[in-house]
């Protein structure tokens, strides 16, 4: 199988550098963009793992082309034109900062396909978005963070203030706050997908304000890393599985598995039946994975964790069922009523219980 790797700098704006032979043409052309570098071990390695399991899938019928750590902005732009330009059928932009260079682009190139990562914006017939309940893995990890914090105080890395991240601290905090009524939940705003030297740096933060747990939605193992320094101390894989840290201080992880998703896509590129879609899927489509809970976390509590993860998967429950109030104190959910995805999808407020304000 040949494949095609991207080398060229971004924000150099350089051109596509290839290995091997020309493509044939009567091979698919798939190609992806990450925001952060493959070796991440989290957001984008996990993403390339996608990409590797096309390659398996359909062997000599596709080639591959992939651009890691391309900035977010006119960088973006100047990759995804690079890469239409070269013949991809179908591109994968990875990361939401993606999301205005992926609509511009395509409407340049109408024959080529364009899948965006975590956003909203479909403004063409040839522009998917795609997605993953990430809460809904957030609501099992903070059942087991609000049952193993000894300082009641868990604490949450956050990237940046867009819904998915927002969803994400309300679940862990909800879901904490059921099983251990007196937990507090601390955010600090890190401003990056993937900057190990920032994330550590808010890790230690937390710490000192004496966290026990963390939960971070950044890329790379950072957190994990400044967590094992201080005895007690635990927190969770985020995106992959991070399992270099178990037992402790990964107790578990929330896993991203992109590869169905990739493989259908390509697929249908293939065979002609590629058509505009919006998906966002979840622990039962097993696009969300909850990584295997250690021998740190007791028995009983992981036998719990397991319990939600499978009514979630189910239907049984949904992470977001009320009562609930919103920040403020007023009324968001009554008793028994469900969150809907538009809600969701344009979550800018904290639930009940949590301090700080969300940055504008």
């Amino acid at each position: 199988m040949k494949r095609r790797h991207l080398l060229a700098t971004a924000a150099l704006g350089l051109g596509l550098v290839t290995s091997g032979a020309a493509m044939a043409q009567d091979k698919t052309k798939a190609c992806w963009v990450y925001v952060g570098p493959i070796g991440d071990l989290g957001w984008s390695y996990q993403h390339h793992q996608g990409l590797l399991a096309v390659e398996a899938a359909y062997g000599d019928k596709v080639e591959t082309a992939y651009q890691e750590s391309v900035p977010e902005g006119a960088d973006a732009e100047r990759v995804l034109t690079q890469m239409a330009l070269s013949g991809c059928d179908i591109i994968f932009t990875t990361s939401f900062g993606y999301m205005d260079a992926t609509n511009a682009v395509a409407a340049k190139f109408p024959d080529v396909k364009f899948e965006h990562a975590t956003g909203f914006k479909r403004e063409h017939p040839n522009v998917s978005t795609y997605n993953a309940r990430f809460y809904e893995g957030r609501a099992v990890m903070g059942t087991i963070a609000g049952r193993m914090t000894k300082s009641n105080k868990i604490g949450y890395i956050g990237s940046f203030p867009i819904p998915e991240v927002v969803q994400g601290i309300n679940a862990s905090f909800i879901h904490a706050k059921k099983v251990n009524p007196a937990v507090e939940i601390k955010v600090v705003w890190a401003y990056t997908w993937f900057d190990p030297a920032k994330e550590a740096d808010a890790a230690k933060a937390l710490i000192e304000q004496g966290v026990d747990v963390i939960l971070a939605h950044t890329d790379s193992t950072a957190p994990l890393a400044e967590a094992q320094k201080t005895p007690g101390v635990i927190g969770f894989g985020q995106a992959s599985d991070m399992i270099d840290y178990a037992p402790s201080p990964r107790v578990s992880s929330i896993i991203d598995n992109w590869a169905p998703y990739y493989v259908k896509q390509v697929g249908a590129v293939m065979d002609g039946t590629w058509a505009q879609t919006d998906t966002w899927a979840g622990i039962g489509d097993g696009e969300v994975e909850i990584g295997a809970i250690t021998e740190a976390v007791p028995a009983e509590v992981k036998a719990e964790a397991e319990a939600l993860a499978a009514s979630i998967a189910s239907g049984a429950y949904h992470p977001f069922t009320g009562p609930l109030k919103k920040q403020d104190g007023s009324d968001w959910l009554a008793e028994g009523a469900v969150a809907d995805d538009g809600t969701l999808a344009g979550m800018n407020f904290f639930v009940e219980g949590i301090e700080g304000e969300i940055p504008k």
